[in-house]
């Protein structure tokens, strides 16, 4: 796939995105990212061990997390990007619902947008993908991060996401973007209750039918903890989150979006020889 500023993804798959949370209160590593130096040795770690996109947030979206000031997401997020590109040619994802912070995160060396909202909450993020020829991901959730998570309710799940990319990818094209920019995620803990989560990772066809590259974000999310009993402590949950990054591999997802670069790509690499892929 093409990016912006003449990058491009590899064509193997799944690509890993190793995830930066540039914010005080992200439910996984919130704060420890807040100052440079300690975010620029963990993007070079995760280059090291493997990362083939970096993930840049600079607001948290954890549930009940409200709307993040532009100017101080600004702040965090587009030096860190220009930092990075002084050292890295690996592809950047800007995870912002803000078309402002989408178009200056570009300017300043990001390849590819990551809209938890799909383009809902800031419709222009669509023609700033269509300016700068970026990808952009979809994902679906459940109202906004303030709310998902307060009694969530699907008669059907699986077929209601469906549904949902069916209207935003619409949305997309209608608006002048072209089917190659469109990568799509089912939003894993994003407005779900466990059952859903576990529905989705069941169905992973479901999507894949749809056509458009698939990233999956299972990664440290609190239905491992549930299933697992590690409900207070995100930095445990990486045996489930291996677990669910394999089944995204195993069924086709294209991307996985993770915290734990390393485990992540050893297991993918055990499970690739053991089925014989190349």
């Amino acid at each position: 796939m093409r990016l912006a500023h003449h990058r491009s993804l590899k064509a193997a798959t799944p690509l890993i995105m190793g995830v930066l949370n540039i914010t005080p209160d992200s439910f996984s590593d919130g704060g420890k990212f807040l100052m440079w130096d300690a975010a620029e040795t963990r993007v070079r770690e995760m280059i090291a061990e493997g990362a083939d996109i970096i993930d840049i947030g600079g607001e948290s979206t954890r549930p009940g997390s409200d709307v993040e000031d532009i100017n101080e997401e600004l702040e965090r997020v587009v030096p860190a990007i220009k930092a990075i590109r002084r050292f890295t040619d690996v592809p950047i994802s800007i995870d912002t619902t803000k078309a402002e912070v989408a178009r200056q995160s570009l300017s300043a060396g990001a390849d590819i947008i990551n809209d938890i909202s799909a383009a809902r909450f800031d419709s222009h993020i669509v023609e700033i993908a269509k300016e700068y020829d970026a990808p952009i991901i979809l994902m679906h959730m459940l109202g906004n991060p303030k709310s998902m998570q307060s009694d969530p309710y699907y008669d059907n799940c699986v077929k209601e996401i469906v549904r949902f990319f069916s209207e935003r990818v619409e949305f997309c094209l209608r608006h002048g973007l072209s089917k190659d920019k469109i990568i799509i995620d089912p939003g894993i803990g994003f407005g779900k209750r466990l059952k859903d989560n576990i529905e989705i990772l069941q169905n992973i066809s479901e999507f894949k039918a749809l056509g458009y590259p698939l990233l999956l974000g299972a990664s440290r999310k609190s239905f491992i903890g549930m299933i697992t009993g590690k409900k207070n402590d995100p930095e445990k949950r990486i045996g489930g989150s291996i677990a669910s990054a394999l089944i995204g591999a195993m069924c086709g997802a294209d991307i996985l979006r993770v915290h734990d670069v390393a485990p992540t790509i050893e297991a993918i690499k055990v499970f690739r020889a053991i089925e014989g892929i190349e």
